[in-house]
C-alpha cells in the first residue's frame, strides 16, 4: 500500500460520548478524514440525521458542516468504521468509556473489547490512540490484547493522547489547546501523530505513554484540590466575617497560584473530576503509595454539597413537609450532563429529610428525569419557586443571572434564597427583600 506523506490522515473514533464525538468533529474540523463509531445503533441513527446525543456548545454546527464536506462519517461497527468508503484507517481513537467500579479503579473492559476488534480489522500499520482517561499501564494492556488477536502479525503502535476538554467549551478547548499530550514509544508514531495535529496551534507535548497517561489524573486531581482548598477556605470565611471572594482574588494574582478553579460553591461534579480522582488515589494504593491529600479533596467535596443542605435547615428549622425549589441540575453550566451532579446528593439529602423537591434546568431536564424520582419537574424558574419554603441555586446558568428577582420573590412561599455558586450580589438580593445566604460571604 502506498504510504500516505500527506497532512491528511484517514481517523477512526470508536466512542461517539463527549470525547469521541467532540474529538472526531474537531479532527473534521481541521481537515482529517473521520469515521465515528459507536456500538449504539440509536445514536448513530441520530447523527446521520444531524440530531446531537449530547448538549455541547457549537459541536452542532461542526458536525454538521464537516458532514456536508465529506469529512466527517458515522459507522455502527469497528470494521467499518476502520474500512469505511474505501479509505483504511491509519489510526483508531480509542474513547470509549472507563465508569468507576465500587472500589474506585476504572471498569477497562470496554477498551480491552474495542482493542481485539482493532486487532482483528486491521489491514497495515495501524496506530491505536487511547484517548479515554486511563490508570498508568492501560496502554501496556492495549499493547498485550492486540499482540494477543493479531493473527496476522501486522504492524501497530499504541499511543496515549489524554483529552483535556471542559463540557460547555470542549469544541474551543480542542481546536485552541492550551497543550497537546502525546505518548509514544516509537519515531513512527510520533510522526503521524504530529501529523494528526500539524493543524492546531498549541504547544504537543511529546512524552513516554506512561508519563502522558499519568497527566491527565495528576491534572484533574489538581484542579481538584484546587477547588476543595477554596470551599475549605470558604468554611473558614463564614465563621471569620472574611469574604471568600476576596481572599480568593488575592491569592489569584499571584502567578504561581492563579485565579482558575478558585470559586467556591457547593462542589465539583461531573464524570471526569470524581472518577479521575477516585482512580489515582486507588492507582497510588496500588503502587504503594498511600495519596492520603486526595482523599481529603474528595472528602471536603462531598461535605461541601452538603453544605447547601445545613443552610436550608438552618432557615427552615425542620424540613418535613417543607418545600424546596432547586435552579440547575446539571453539574455546571452548558451541558446537559447529570453525571456525580451536587444535585443528585443534595436531593437524595432533602427527601430523606422528608422535604419536598420542585427542580428546574434550562437544558439537562430530560436527562435529570432518567435519575431523579419522587420530585417536581418545573416548567421554568418561576413555577420552580412557587410556593417554595426556599429557593437555592444550584447551577449557574446564565438564564438564572438574568430573573426577575421580584416575581421570583412573589411565587415563593417565604423569600429565603440559598446560593450555592455565589451567582447573586449580597447586597442587592438583601435590599430586594430576600434572606439570602451565599458561600463564604458574609
Amino acid at each position: 500500500m502506498k504510504k500516505n506523506n500527506s497532512a491528511k490522515v484517514n481517523i477512526c473514533v470508536v466512542g461517539a460520548g463527549y470525547v469521541g464525538l467532540v474529538s472526531g468533529a474537531c479532527l473534521a474540523e481541521v481537515g482529517h478524514r473521520v469515521v465515528c463509531v459507536d456500538s449504539d445503533p440509536a445514536k448513530i441513527k441520530m447523527l446521520k440525521k444531524g440530531v446531537m446525543p449530547i448538549y455541547e456548545d457549537d459541536l452542532e454546527r461542526v458536525v454538521k458542516k464537516n458532514v456536508k464536506a465529506g469529512r466527517l462519517h458515522f459507522a455502527g461497527s469497528i470494521k467499518d468504521g476502520m474500512h469505511h468508503g474505501g479509505h483504511r484507517a491509519e489510526a483508531v481513537f480509542i474513547a470509549v468509556g472507563t465508569p468507576p467500579r465500587e472500589d474506585g479503579s476504572a471498569d477497562l473492559s470496554a477498551i480491552e473489547k474495542v482493542s481485539e476488534e482493532v486487532a482483528r480489522n486491521m489491514t497495515d500499520y495501524t496506530l491505536i490512540v487511547e484517548k479515554s482517561t486511563v490508570p498508568v499501564a492501560t496502554c501496556d494492556w492495549i499493547n498485550k490484547t492486540v499482540k494477543r488477536h493479531n493473527k496476522r502479525h501486522l504492524p501497530f503502535d499504541v499511543a496515549s493522547n489524554p483529552e483535556f476538554l471542559r463540557e460547555g467549551t470542549a469544541v474551543w478547548d480542542f481546536l485552541e489547546p492550551d497543550r497537546v499530550v502525546v505518548g509514544v514509544s516509537t519515531k513512527q508514531a510520533e510522526d503521524l501523530m504530529r501529523r494528526v495535529y500539524m493543524p492546531i496551534k498549541g504547544p504537543l507535548v511529546i512524552t513516554s505513554v506512561k508519563s502522558a497517561e499519568l497527566i491527565k489524573h495528576a491534572s484533574n486531581s489538581f484542579l481538584s484540590t484546587k477547588i476543595s482548598f477554596i470551599n475549605a477556605v470558604a468554611n473558614i470565611c463564614e465563621k471569620t466575617g472574611a469574604n471568600v471572594e476576596d481572599v480568593a482574588r488575592g491569592m489569584g494574582l499571584d502567578k504561581r497560584i492563579g485565579a482558575s478553579f478558585l470559586k467556591a460553591g457547593i462542589g465539583f461534579g461531573g464524570f471526569c473530576f470524581p472518577k479521575d480522582l477516585e482512580a489515582f488515589y486507588w492507582l497510588s494504593s496500588q503502587v504503594g503509595y498511600d495519596f492520603a491529600l486526595l482523599k481529603t479533596v474528595k472528602d471536603i467535596n462531598e461535605g461541601q454539597k452538603m453544605w447547601l443542605v445545613k443552610k436550608i435547615e438552618e432557615e427552615l428549622w425542620n424540613l418535613e413537609g417543607k418545600t424546596v425549589a432547586l435552579l440547575g441540575l446539571a453539574f455546571k453550566p452548558e451541558t446537559d450532563d447529570m453525571r456525580f451532579a451536587p444535585s443528585l446528593d443534595i436531593i437524595r439529602e432533602l427527601r430523606k429529610r422528608g422535604a419536598k423537591v420542585r427542580g428546574y434546568d434550562p437544558v439537562s431536564q430530560e436527562n435529570a428525569k432518567k435519575c431523579i424520582k419522587g420530585i417536581y419537574f418545573a416548567k421554568d424558574s418561576y413555577d420552580c419557586a412557587k410556593d417554595a419554603d426556599c429557593v437555592c441555586l444550584v447551577t449557574e446558568w446564565k438564564e438564572f443571572a438574568a430573573l426577575d428577582q421580584k416575581k421570583l420573590m412573589a411565587a415563593a412561599k417565604h423569600p429565603i434564597m440559598v446560593d450555592g455558586r455565589n451567582l447573586y450580589d449580597p447586597a442587592k438580593m438583601r435590599e430586594l427583600g430576600w434572606t439570602y445566604k451565599s458561600v463564604g460571604r458574609p
